[in-house]
């Protein structure tokens, strides 16, 4: 045996309680588990008082461009997690022409937060076609396995050029997108992911290219996509995309629906809930869809430079053409505040921001006469100062050249309806963003957190099931065979922690992205330990400095 974990407290994956066992490794699959194996191991670990599980599998991530540079998938593979899903809402890098490369990192530094500099930088763009995009994945090799959508934003423009952000496509050009989607799932994609939720926009605020679909596009996409009995369509859903058009969507495919993002709204209480009321009625008519929900409150960092929590607004997008001296002119002008407090006052379900200023905290000034501020939010410094809380911070932002740092805790800031959320049965554990938003907030930990948080210290659910939720319950979702559970035949996918201390730590800010670009990362708390494939990546110290590369480009889903 290459490996043994001797007298490990094991939760297998299955939403079963732990069991003190051996676990025997060979050729990157576990072999054999039980108590006290009799065989020996070239290595072996003496895990007592540790537990054992299947390592997490994030559904929901956005390392699209990042692994272009950073094979070794950080942070996220120090923070427990061996399979990586990319490609969600549809915001991929392939299939790209050169033509439009430069639009496409624009639009990526709009929707998910990155830095244009350090994409320009790290992108190398070796390939066109999304299965070039596998290959050069697989040629480069990754620590962590990675499953990728076929992205529908990126189809559009392939196909329509500037038109994918003007019109619906016409027939030929759909004819176009139904091949690329066949294709795309011939080569190894675990289905297609679209958006159509209203704070999805590119470059200057215009939608990006997915929202400007119609219903008849996205359901000849599905059915290519399901051709052959295979695939999961994936989407961030806006008003359009009800959850009945959603399940008569799956019903002609015949395929599974994942549904992001499902997150409590304090303004509209009630509204998730008959989100996954009506998912739950859906799956037992026989139709598989699910709510993607999140253990995390929803957090944003971020200067009026570029407001991301305020960019789903309509009457927002005018700030979001501008920059410099217009964009300060603009946040001055009374027409645009008016029209911006209109809109804030009709408050909505989807939306991240519902006009909640007693969430938003100023963090950071570049005033030293403002310091004293600092700590403080909104809503208390509007009311001092007799304002607006909108007029206040507009008039503070433009005082400070808009670089004063805010925070705002958008959605799932009420923990005893984000537990219900945990525990419903239509619902699936991820959202963590990880690859996007860098300098935004960090949710790449969300496993430890719903371990430690909300398993360990809320008791909101036992942490044999949470483990199910991070192992099994997605890979049997996203039908990726032979992870997700520690069994004989099963690939050596694994954690080893400590139940007592597992949690992720606080974010703080790194500057290691291309051209010195920052981004905000966490550290793990009580891991001892990542094996993917059997090759360990982690100790207790996190990445191990090995450059090894043992993840696979996963292409096979069942």
């Amino acid at each position: 045996m290459d490996l043994i974990f001797r007298d490990a407290n094991v939760f297998d994956g299955t939403d079963s309680s732990a069991k003190i066992n051996d676990v025997a490794i060979k050729s990157g699959s576990i072999v054999e588990v039980g108590p006290s194996l009799s065989q020996m191991g070239k290595r072996e670990i003496d895990a007592g008082g540790l537990s054992l599980m299947p390592g997490i599998i994030d559904t929901h991530t956005h390392y699209d461009a990042q692994l272009c540079w950073d094979s070794k998938i950080t942070p996220s593979s120090s923070l427990g997690v061996t399979t990586v899903i990319i490609g969600n809402c549809g915001f991929t890098i392939a299939p790209c022409r050169p033509r439009d490369r430069n639009l496409v990192m624009q639009n990526l530094t709009q929707v998910e937060g990155m830095s244009i500099a350090s994409l320009r930088e790290g992108i190398d763009w070796d390939f066109e076609t999304f299965p070039d995009y596998l290959n050069y994945l697989e040629n480069k090799g990754t620590v962590a396995n990675v499953g990728a959508f076929i992205g529908h934003s990126s189809i559009r423009t392939y196909v329509m050029g500037a038109n994918a952000t003007k019109r619906e496509a016409n027939d030929s050009e759909l004819k176009a997108m139904v091949r690329i989607v066949e294709d795309g799932m011939a080569a190894g994609a675990i289905g297609f992911a679209t958006s159509t939720a209203p704070q999805h926009n590119g470059q200057g605020g215009v939608p990006m290219p997915s929202r400007f679909a119609g219903m008849k596009e996205l359901k000849e996409l599905a059915k290519a996509m399901g051709r052959k009995d295979q695939g999961i369509f994936m989407l961030t859903r806006g008003e359009k995309t009800d959850i009945a058009f959603l399940e008569s969507l799956s019903a002609e495919c015949g395929r599974p629906v994942m549904i992001a993002a499902i997150l409590h709204n304090s303004t509209k209480p009630d509204a998730v809930f008959q989100d996954l009321a009506a998912i739950g009625a859906a799956r037992r008519r026989g139709h598989e869809l699910w709510g993607q929900v999140s253990c995390c409150p929803l957090t944003n960092d971020f200067t009026f430079k570029s407001a991301y929590p305020l960019e789903g607004l309509t009457s927002w997008k005018p700030a979001m053409s501008v920059d410099g001296g217009a964009l300060k002119s603009l946040y001055m002008n009374e027409s645009f505040r008016t029209k911006v407090k209109e809109e804030l006052a009709q408050s909505l379900s989807g939306r991240l921001f519902n006009g909640e200023w007693d969430k938003v905290e100023l963090i950071e000034v570049r005033n030293s006469k403002n310091k004293s501020l600092e700590g403080l939010m909104v809503d208390e410094l509007a009311r001092e100062a007799k304002k607006d809380p909108l007029d206040w911070v507009l008039d503070f932002s433009v005082s400070e050249n808009l670089e004063s740092i805010f925070t705002a805790v958008l959605l799932n800031s009420d923990e005893t309806a984000v537990r219900k959320l945990l525990c419903n049965e239509n619902s699936s554990v991820a959202l963590s963003d990880a690859g996007a938003h860098l300098t935004f907030f960090c949710d790449a930990g969300f496993g430890l957190h719903l371990m430690g948080h909300w398993s360990r210290d809320l008791k909101a659910l036992p942490l044999h099931t949470a483990v199910y939720e991070l192992t099994l319950k997605p890979a049997t979702i996203f039908r990726v065979p032979k992870r997700g559970k520690i069994s004989p035949g099963y690939y050596a996918d694994l954690l080893l922690f400590d139940p007592k201390t597992v949690a992720r730590g606080g974010k703080y800010k790194v500057y290691d992205l291309p051209g010195g670009g920052s981004r905000l990362t966490t550290d793990a708390i009580g891991i001892y330990g990542t094996w993917v494939n059997g090759v360990q990546t982690c100790d207790e110290n996190g990445l191990m400095d090995n450059n090894l590369l043992p993840g696979k480009v996963l292409r096979r889903f069942v």
